[in-house]
């Protein structure tokens, strides 16, 4: 069985076409699968719209203003499948992508995780130029700190074992988007298998993220990363 997990922050617009991609994507291949989309301080009608769009689906909500880390989270917390995939909810790498996934996992890797920054990875869209250079500032000195052997540690499309997700994420502390950062790294300390793979990706021009704003934020959160490695958290 899979579990795809969606963190989402006023996606009415967007979950709907999301859902309906992902329902087709598990039918066409004829997988047991649960959708669960994690409402992060929404005011929009993002869950009214997604259980229009498939009845089945799980609505988990945080009440408090918490940031894409606790949404995903609490997401991975609650899945019930074998396999637990996180995917943005614009679906910037595109759900058949995942095809290419189950091959590693048959191969007794713990972890698969898109990228953009491999030889065969394909941009569609690329991002505005800012977002790119603040991106890649934060790679490199992502890099120079923690997992040097990752080329994108931001793609937002990763599948964890239901045993692997539990054990991680049961251990994440960061609530914002460096926690991508965080759950590979406690993987890897916990002797994880980690694959990374090219994808497909697209930007969408309608991105909540605030470049300058948010790289800061994200700045300081891979210190606290490592003052909790240091302290012994992880």
């Amino acid at each position: 069985m899979l579990s795809i997990v969606i963190p989402a922050k006023n996606e009415e617009l967007r979950i709907g076409n999301t859902i309906d991609k992902i329902v087709q994507y598990c039918s066409n291949n004829e997988m047991q699968f649960e959708i669960i989309i994690v409402i992060d301080h929404s005011d929009d009608k993002t869950a009214e719209t997604a259980k229009a769009m498939y009845s089945d689906v799980k609505i988990l909500v945080n009440t408090e203003k918490k940031g894409k880390g606790t949404s995903v989270k609490l997401g991975m917390l609650h899945a019930i499948g074998d396999y637990i995939l996180f995917s943005d909810a614009d679906l910037s790498t595109p759900i058949e992508e995942l095809d290419k996934f189950f091959q590693y996992f048959n191969e007794s890797y713990d972890i698969v995780i898109g990228s953009r920054k491999l030889k065969d990875s394909k941009v569609k869209i690329p991002q505005p130029l800012f977002r790119k250079i603040s991106g890649d500032i934060f790679a490199s000195l992502r890099s120079a700190i923690f997992l040097p052997d990752i080329k994108d540690t931001q793609c937002g499309f990763k599948c964890f074992t239901k045993k692997a997700a539990k054990n991680i994420f049961s251990k994440q502390k960061i609530a914002g988007f460096s926690f991508d950062v965080e759950i590979l790294y406690i993987a890897e300390k916990l002797g994880y298998k980690i694959k990374e793979l090219p994808v497909v990706w697209i930007n969408d021009a309608r991105s909540k993220i605030k470049p300058l704003n948010d790289s800061f934020k994200m700045l300081a959160e891979l210190i606290q990363i490592k003052i909790n490695s240091i302290m012994g958290k992880y």
